[in-house]
């Protein structure tokens, strides 16, 4: 789980950097930044259920 979480992040900071990239060129499909963008949001979802997954709840 840890290497899919892992992967997960990695993919995440690659669609960063892909929609830097295209705003930064000043890119007119303002679709294609949206679907990158719904994918990150995804992606951001999915690390966090893995992570909550993954870390233990310790009550202090």
């Amino acid at each position: 789980m840890r290497r899919r979480m892992l992967a997960l992040q990695v993919e995440h900071r690659d669609l960063d950097a892909a929609i830097a990239a295209l705003t930064s060129t000043g890119s007119t499909d303002q679709l294609q930044i949206a679907r990158l963008k719904r994918k990150k949001l995804s992606l951001r979802d999915q690390i966090a259920i893995l992570d909550d997954y993954l870390t233990p709840d310790i009550i202090a």
